[in-house]
């Protein structure tokens, strides 16, 4: 199928050529661009420009320079001074490769140009070439020309920081990336090399989904779904989220995991997937309409092994998101002040991937020592724990927190206050029919029929269980099962609860203290209230 699906009057297929219209109305510039378009008409000397995507730039720019009649100028280390784009002609003396040459040659330019200067922040440890730049940014103050320093990397000396003005360039928007997958259809389909099997909400999906790459990079991702099947479709979704994967091993301070976990896959917890479902389009266009702000996130208090990581991996699966770990080990280091800066690039790539979920598994051993890092760690734990507050609090990119805990004793009060989190669900030990649940996702998992085992008495016998608990009871009665060279049966799941001694009973004392603190403070995540904790060698088979 090609083509739009929707309501009213029907649009044109996607991927098909429109006719132009006949006045086309005026174009909104992003707020980058405008804010870009200030600085030059204000005649700004020296503008630093942060960003990977020359080539975007590049079209960026020549559209700005051709706005205010100006001419593009372009250096760098390999071609020197040159003219780009289809800017109005003038005298510019090229070639001039080496740094000194070339901004001796600027300061002479007799025409109004914009001059872009691509990777030029190693020469910014040249004394000669700092002082070059200052006495440059005195001279163009009179003139209308603007200096543009364009580089993945913001390095500025301290004699230069009063005379330059820093833009981080944003990664393209979703209607950049719809454009651009639209003109790719428009070529496949034009020369017939594959086919586009895409209603309009599709074709928005795997924009979205490939939020966080830059042009060229989502470029290949498309490219890379059409060759693997010479089609293009939603299924590619998953090859999309694929190339994010790169853009995150690239970090080494973020984990990648597979989406590949189903809320079919959690038993019980109702209440918490009921909340979850409800949220799950609140990252959507329709929302942003209706007024609902993205969700900002969840902290998962609970008893070990009962789903909260796997929870944060179905939501991932369900939201068809990339699902980033951060671990804090990796956070810290030995470097005086590299914490911080770990801390701040390890959000900076969960933006930039973004919509994404970004879970954090047993945050309380990464900030237990906030409290009294003065003394221990030089402040280093307070600082990383404040960062992460003041983002948790004030975050506008699309990044869905999922925070575990099993230890509410080692949390900072400041991390459960209402704002940084939407809501802190507590999960308790499964209930009896919760119980019978996952004993038969974990039976089925393993190629056997659950309707063939009196799996209710599994759940009664195994009481005080936790989910990852019955999951090593099924896998025990496989091998028991395997040893005696037959096929599964009762008496060998029944045999496994019998000698598994839950940690529930060892830790009752624990668990009881941690349901009076959940009362008050946090919302079920289960409808079925949970039975008391067993004492030791209770409830078990004869």
């Amino acid at each position: 199928m090609l083509g739009w699906m929707a309501t009213g009057p029907t649009p044109p297929p996607f991927g098909a050529v429109p006719p132009a219209p006949a006045a086309p109305p005026p174009v909104e510039l992003p707020r980058f661009v405008k804010e870009l378009d200030t600085l030059v008409r204000a005649r700004y000397p020296l503008i630093y420009l942060v960003s990977w995507e020359e080539q975007r730039l590049d079209t960026i720019l020549d559209e700005l320079a051709r706005r205010h009649g100006k001419a593009l100028v372009g250096w760098s280390v390999t071609k020197g001074l040159r003219r780009m784009g289809g800017t109005r002609g003038g005298a510019v003396v090229e070639g001039a490769r080496e740094p000194m040459e070339a901004l001796a040659a600027i300061e002479k330019l007799t025409e109004p140009s914009l001059v872009v200067l691509k990777d030029f922040h190693p020469y910014l440890n040249d004394p000669a070439v700092i002082r070059g730049l200052r006495e440059l940014s005195q001279s163009l103050k009179t003139t209308y020309t603007t200096v543009i320093l364009l580089s993945p990397v913001l390095q500025i000396p301290t004699e230069l920081e009063k005379e330059m003005t820093v833009l981080d360039v944003p990664l393209p928007t979703q209607e950049e990336l719809y454009g651009l997958l639209k003109e790719i259809a428009e070529v496949v389909v034009k020369g017939n090399r594959a086919s586009v099997s895409l209603r309009r909400e599709d074709a928005e999906a795997i924009a979205k989904a490939a939020q966080g790459l830059t042009l060229s990079e989502a470029e290949n991702a498309f490219a890379k779904a059409i060759a693997s099947d010479s089609r293009l479709a939603k299924e590619d979704i998953g090859l999309i989220l694929d190339e994010k994967r790169q853009v995150i091993r690239k970090s080494g301070l973020l984990e990648y995991y597979p989406t590949e976990e189903q809320f079919a896959n959690v038993g019980g917890l109702e209440n918490l997937k009921t909340w979850l479902a409800w949220r799950g389009n609140a990252f959507s266009e329709p929302a942003r309409r209706f007024g609902l702000p993205e969700p900002k996130g969840l902290l998962l208090l609970g008893v070990q092994g009962c789903g909260k990581s796997l929870t944060a991996k179905a939501i991932a699966s369900s939201w068809k998101m990339p699902l980033l770990r951060l671990d804090m080990g990796r956070i810290f280091s030995g470097l005086v002040g590299s914490s911080e800066e770990n801390l701040r690039r390890a959000i900076h790539v969960a933006e930039s991937v973004a919509p994404a979920v970004l879970w954090t598994d047993e945050i309380e051993k990464g900030l237990s020592g906030a409290g009294s890092s003065g003394f221990s760690d030089g402040g280093v734990t307070a600082r990383v724990f404040g960062a992460m507050l003041t983002w948790l609090q004030e975050k506008t990119a699309p990044v869905f927190v999922v925070a575990t805990a099993n230890r509410i004793d080692m949390l900072p009060p400041e991390l459960l206050r209402k704002g940084r989190f939407d809501e802190i669900f507590f999960i308790d030990l499964p209930a009896r029919p919760e119980r019978e649940e996952i004993f038969r996702i974990h039976v089925a998992r393993r190629g056997r029929k659950p309707e063939t085992f009196d799996l209710g008495a599994l759940a009664a016998a195994a009481e005080g269980f936790s989910g990852a608990e019955i999951e090593q009871v099924v896998v025990a009665a496989l091998y028991d099962a395997f040893a005696e060279g037959k096929e599964l049966e009762q008496r060998h799941l029944a045999r496994a609860v019998s000698e598994t001694f839950p940690l529930a009973t060892t830790m009752r004392e624990d668990i009881q203290k941690l349901r009076e603190w959940a009362k008050t403070r946090t919302r079920p995540a289960s409808t079925v209230p949970a039975e008391d904790v067993p004492r030791p060698l209770t409830s078990r088979f004869g």
